[in-house]
């Protein structure tokens, strides 16, 4: 039986600087995401470690240099075409640079009493219960009734 499977793997890091985040107002998004707040991230390439692929997006899309990001978590989906998509979740409060945004969107802190009333997306507030407690690993979404219902997983 062949147990293998096509994967898509991304990350996401939580940058903090004490009670600063730093968030990403994504780009080119569907109007119903307008203005919509993010941790930055992105795709891991082909035959680059996980720990370079969360270095190099943070230095792409924040200009920031991160240092010693710890994995705390997972974000995942099955696809409709079967792939499983991974989004592989980093904290750190390690870096050095100069903040600057790119294409994928602006980039800007956001002290964390502010969080509750920003326009946070794709499920970010559930993520922060990962970044910040150890109550949680992974937020897993499965489809029920035909729509991507997600859920919490210690």
């Amino acid at each position: 039986m062949d147990r293998s499977s096509k994967i898509e793997l991304t990350n996401m890091c939580l940058i903090y600087d004490g009670n600063r985040v730093l968030v990403q107002e994504k780009q080119g998004l569907k109007e119903e995401y307008k203005g919509g707040l993010v941790f930055p991230g992105g795709h891991v390439e082909p035959d680059e470690s996980l720990l370079d692929s969360v270095t190099r997006e943070m230095k792409e899309e924040t200009g920031l240099t991160i240092h010693n990001p710890q994995p705390c978590g997972f974000k995942d989906w099955v696809m409709e075409d079967g792939t499983r998509y991974i989004v592989l979740l980093y904290k750190t409060d390690l870096f050095e640079g100069e903040l600057k945004s790119s294409e994928e969107g602006r980039v800007f802190w956001l002290d964390r009493s502010e969080l509750d009333n920003a326009n946070l997306i794709w499920n970010m507030r559930e993520l922060m219960q990962i970044f910040e407690t150890d109550s949680f690993s992974e937020f897993f979404f499965k489809i029920q009734n035909g729509t991507y219902e997600g859920k919490l997983l210690g």
